[in-house]
């Protein structure tokens, strides 16, 4: 019972530590400027107005294909003005000032010697190479991707549409009076 004594004092103080140094800030959070360097050096503004662009067709081959399965009957000219506010609504997207957005999510999560380390990655020629096929490897990667993203919105659509289906029954159902039993005096 003595060592349980002595040792419960010892855990409480290493719980209690434990907790303050999680809880504390990093003394060295990474600069304003350092997160900006990172993005130039990572060429994080083209890379995400790239991206975009790379989701927009994505998104253009799956709206189209779900459009034209849930609307068969929709003619060219209404698929093609459909397009054009997808196309439209993804050039909407503010980038710069999303990106302007992240600078405090990194500063928060990485101190300086990190960012300072991730700079001098990525401007390795390892790094820039990461960098310069990062786009490819996106685009690829969304391709294989889409077979399965699409049955998986297939799939999401025919429950939904289920789901409306029977719940409108059900309205039906609750709407249309009973007709009366035959009676025997008939």
């Amino acid at each position: 019972m003595t060592s349980l004594k002595t040792l419960l004092p010892i855990f409480l103080c290493v719980c209690v530590m434990a907790q303050v140094t999680t809880s504390v800030p990093d003394a060295n959070p990474a600069t304003k400027e350092q997160i900006q360097k990172l993005f130039d050096v990572m060429q994080i503004r083209e890379q995400s107005h790239r991206m975009m662009d790379s989701v927009e067709k994505q998104m253009q081959a799956m709206s189209t294909q779900t459009i034209k399965t849930r609307y068969p009957q929709i003619t060219a000219a209404e698929l093609a003005r459909a397009n054009r506010i997808t196309a439209e609504s993804l050039k909407e997207v503010p980038m710069d000032a999303i990106l302007d957005d992240m600078i405090p999510i990194y500063q928060k999560h990485l101190n300086q010697a990190d960012v300072d380390a991730m700079i001098a990655f990525y401007s390795s020629p390892t790094g820039k190479k990461l960098m310069q096929q990062l786009p490819q490897i996106t685009q690829e990667a969304m391709q294989a991707s889409y077979q399965r993203m699409q049955k998986q919105i297939d799939g999401a659509m025919k429950r939904v549409e289920d789901m409306v289906k029977e719940e409108q029954q059900e309205k039906q159902q609750k709407s249309d009076p009973k007709p009366n039993p035959p009676t025997e005096r008939d």
